[in-house]
């Protein structure tokens, strides 16, 4: 029997982190179909995206001990009217999450649709 690695990634944290980063899973898969799921070991996170490029990244889940964060290639352009994003870099942007209430709310699956849009946008003018 082959062991899932995002689950093998997650059995490191916390259990509410795990259980978040699960659920979450699902939301991503949904919202952003055919996406390609990549867990980078080295990196500490999943990231999702279309290709191998950073370019064609959407997002990633960020898990740590403390929590999850939901993280967005660019996320410092994408539309967020009900102020979720987080960070002061350059360039990302990320989601505390901190609830399975939040991981299921529309303000986040109106992200990951951003997220998608802004992606095909890119990928329309490479």
């Amino acid at each position: 029997m082959q062991t899932n690695p995002l689950k093998l990634f997650l059995s490191s944290y916390p259990k509410t982190v795990g259980k978040h980063a699960l659920a979450m899973r699902e939301v991503i898969l949904r919202e952003l179909p055919g996406v390609i799921e990549q867990v980078d070991y080295p990196a500490k996170m999943v990231a999702y995206c279309y290709g191998q490029k950073y370019v064609e990244m959407v997002c990633t889940l960020i898990p740590s001990q403390k929590g999850l964060k939901l993280g967005f290639y660019n996320g410092v352009s994408l539309p967020d009217p009900e102020k979720l994003l987080e960070g002061t870099g350059k360039i990302s942007r990320y989601v505390e999450i901190r609830s399975e209430k939040q991981i299921h709310s529309a303000g986040i699956q109106n992200l990951l649709k951003s997220g998608l849009q802004a992606y095909r946008e890119r990928m329309s003018v490479l």
